[in-house]
């Protein structure tokens, strides 16, 4: 039980933190830096992504002993690939605006790497539940960074948040729009440029916590024996 336990503990660590996927390996980088100028977008994506993880790694992972050496790769790209089509069709069928917006970004994710490096180095070598689990855990830790350089973006660049949320949401959403400023806008936000810029500062931010937390963290106590012990010398 505990080493169940442990497993998940770790799943759960290193997908939302230790190795995040977009701080730390820098995977799906293409998507995040092109869609994050607002938060709707961002969260859009996000839903497809893990929608796509989840799908993609329990397949693997039950298929895992009956799939041949030589064609594993192949048949990985095609059940993500398979899972895209899903997400494309259920945003054409029920967010039809937001999937025009998106556009080619939804089937690109079939070319992300973090969902085929996760089929290959995980999913493929584990038993459906934490083949789950740590699809669940690393599509929350990228999805969390979206969603922050999301909201970061758009906060900066127009002065409100979940603007556009009715794109997603229908009608009722319409009010959930929040306006800090209206004149004043950092326009290069919006652009190319400043996803790099927000992207980098949350790395470096996440850095910064990283450092400050081993200086917290207690000085491992080496033991030593001290005890005096004869030499015998011949």
């Amino acid at each position: 039980m505990s080493e169940n336990t442990d497993l998940y503990q770790k799943i759960a660590t290193d997908g939302l933190w230790n190795n995040n996927p977009a701080l730390v390996q820098l995977l799906g980088l293409c998507p995040l830096l092109a869609v994050t100028n607002t938060f709707v977008n961002a969260l859009g994506l996000s839903l497809a992504t893990l929608l796509v993880m989840l799908g993609s790694n329990l397949s693997v992972s039950l298929i895992r002993h009956h799939v041949p050496a030589s064609v594993r790769l192949p048949a990985f790209v095609m059940i993500i690939a398979s899972f895209v089509t899903c997400a494309e069709l259920l945003m054409q069928a029920y967010t039809y605006e937001l999937y025009q917006i998106l556009g080619i970004f939804i089937p690109l994710i079939v070319t992300n790497c973090m969902i085929l490096g996760r089929a290959e180095a995980f999913a493929s070598k584990n038993p459906p539940l934490p083949a789950l689990y740590d699809g669940l855990m690393v599509s929350l830790g990228f999805a969390a960074v979206l969603l922050l350089l999301g909201t970061l973006r758009e906060i900066l660049g127009q002065g409100t948040l979940f603007s556009g949320m009715d794109l997603m949401f229908g009608s009722a959403a319409v009010d959930w729009k929040i306006t800090f400023f209206s004149d004043f806008q950092v326009l290069i936000m919006l652009l190319p440029p400043g996803a790099f810029l927000g992207t980098g500062l949350l790395i470096a931010l996440k850095n910064l916590i990283d450092i400050e937390r081993k200086k917290r963290a207690p000085n491992p106590v080496i033991a030593t024996d001290k005890t005096s012990r004869r030499v015998r010398i011949s």
